[in-house]
């Protein structure tokens, strides 16, 4: 029966120091019957049987689980606000923390629009990895002009099938069919395949709003969960330098010459960062010299650590002409 399955499963990825083994076994077992997780949990109610097939593939994947693949290359997707991602090997599995940094940029790309009866925003998410937080923004926010970046071949791959996937969506057409069947929709990101330190200079000071989630661990500091230190891809997680900020760095001099004068700037960096990257962004300078952004300031997430550096561009908008 679905339910000692369940107990089965959970007792298994329990002994494998899985963090959540209930949920992961339930998601599992709705993976490898197609149906969602509140179907399994009916299922498991009224006892029902699970079919021979899908019994033998929920055993295999709760055995890779047990050996601490993450859960969102069992399934291939992952929830990230309201979004649903195609994830894999190759790529950074979003994680809820981020959210938050999403959260900031949304709310000031909005309140741009407002403030400009409706004319659209210019966001720019650098190290896009799955296309989340661009995805966020150009669902989320109605006129967001949305531009991706990302470097490294794979992760970009990532993005671009998800973001070939919900611009289908946005334009009602069907994510999954043949190119051939239907023409291909608008997209509703612009994803460039380039370094993030150096790409989209055609939009030079004309940013609204700069959003990050770089690599920033430092190269000594190996994560100890399995699920990020063996499957998260290295370029995605160390920032390289003794402090993991070297390339947050260069993603601040970037966010530097993208933004307008009083667009905002919003980094994620480890809890244990706050400080450092507080002092990085206040340490930008332009080519005379002067301080690029005003007073950074750290923000947490929605577990109350601090999470991420905020700051505006400092600077006065040019003149038409």
């Amino acid at each position: 029966m679905s339910t000692q399955l369940l107990k089965w499963a959970h007792e298994e990825l329990a002994d494998a120091g899985v963090a959540s083994p209930q949920a992961d076994a339930e998601a599992l077992l709705a993976h490898a019957l197609g149906v969602d997780r509140g179907e399994v949990r009916r299922l498991a109610v009224l006892g029902r049987e699970v079919p021979d097939d899908a019994a033998r593939a929920f055993e295999g994947l709760i055995a890779r689980r047990a050996a601490r693949e993450p859960l969102q290359h069992l399934t291939g997707v992952a929830a990230f606000r309201h979004l649903e991602l195609a994830v894999g090997p190759g790529v950074f599995v979003p994680r809820p923390e981020t959210e938050e940094v999403a959260q900031v940029a949304i709310d000031e790309a909005a309140k741009v629009i407002a403030e400009r009866d409706g004319a659209g925003a210019v966001v720019v998410d650098l190290c896009t990895g799955s296309g989340a937080i661009a995805l966020a923004v150009a669902t989320e926010v109605p006129g967001a002009r949305v531009h991706a970046v990302e470097l490294d071949k794979d992760a970009h791959a990532w993005a671009e099938r998800n973001v070939d996937a919900l611009s289908a969506v946005a334009a009602g057409l069907d994510p999954g069919a043949t190119p051939q069947d239907q023409d291909p929709p608008q997209r509703i990101v612009r994803l460039v395949k380039g370094d993030a330190r150096t790409a989209l200079y055609g939009i030079d000071g004309m940013a609204d709003v700069v959003v990050s989630n770089p690599p920033y661990v430092p190269s000594d500091a190996v994560p100890m969960d399995p699920e990020v230190a063996e499957h998260d891809p290295a370029v995605a997680l160390y920032g390289l330098g003794p402090d993991g900020l070297e390339v947050p760095r260069g993603i601040t001099d970037a966010a530097a010459r993208l933004l307008r004068p009083g667009g905002l700037y919003v980094m994620e960096h480890a809890e244990v960062q706050a400080e450092a990257a507080r002092e990085m962004v206040a340490a930008a300078r332009d080519a005379d010299g002067r301080p690029v952004f005003g007073e950074p300031e750290t923000r947490k997430d929605l577990t109350g650590r601090p999470r991420m550096v905020v700051a505006r561009r400092l600077g006065t908008e040019r003149s038409a002409g």
